[in-house]
């Protein structure tokens, strides 16, 4: 995620900003920005990778027709600023109207269902746990992992969720499920609460014959 916030900022920042007014072509692009079509094209082709831009309908030029360009919904959640306070919104209401034990299950529900679509790794618990840590990485933390008491504790310098783990601290049993069902392992947390929320994840090896955790 951080590498895609880079998107937003110099060229690619200024054409993103562009075809969230509109869609545009290569050309229209090159005229507003004061480029050539061959550096638009360039631009375009990294944003395109990532899934920032679309390719849309075309349309007829002078002499033959000319690809339109604009933003998807992922690149829409980059500038978004309203996605943290609105769902920590709702997370206080949900935790007004819910017994305890029903949140908390909703959580867990929540860090799962973040896996859907995503291939789990295999391989021995070191490479998963290696997987886990880039995963978190991903989300927004900053992590290392270091071997210890036979098992491996995934350390963030902050945490992903602090908008809302700092009221709810039920929030981050999602990431608690998200891990034991990505690594295939037992997962337990150990976050500090001191002055700033800091992740930490204990992973234990408990897996079954095809080295995943047996459900």
């Amino acid at each position: 995620m951080r590498t895609l916030k880079r998107a937003t900022q110099g060229t690619t920042g200024r054409i993103l900003e562009l075809l969230r007014e509109g869609p545009r072509t290569v050309d229209e692009l090159a005229r507003a920005l004061d480029l050539t079509r061959t550096a638009v094209r360039a631009q375009l082709a990294s944003l395109l990778r990532d899934d920032l831009v679309e390719q849309r309908e075309s349309r007829r030029g002078t002499s033959k027709p000319s690809h339109v360009y604009g933003v998807t919904a992922r690149a829409e959640l980059l500038f978004s600023q309203a996605y943290v306070p609105m769902l920590t919104q709702l997370l206080h209401a949900l935790a007004r109207r819910m017994p305890p034990a029903e949140f908390d299950s909703i959580m867990h529900e929540v860090g799962r269902g973040v896996l859907q679509g995503r291939a789990l790794p295999r391989g021995p618990l070191a490479d998963r746990v290696a997987g886990a840590s880039a995963l978190l990485n991903e989300l927004g933390g900053l992590t290392t992992v270091t071997r210890e008491n036979g098992g491996y504790l995934i350390r963030s310098h902050g945490c992903p969720l602090a908008a809302a783990t700092i009221d709810h601290p039920e929030v981050c049993n999602a990431l608690v499920s998200l891990l034991s069902e990505y690594v295939g392992a037992t997962v337990t947390k150990c976050c500090e609460q001191y002055k700033r929320e800091r992740c930490c994840f204990e992973i234990t090896d408990a897996a079954g014959q095809d080295g995943r955790l047996l459900h």
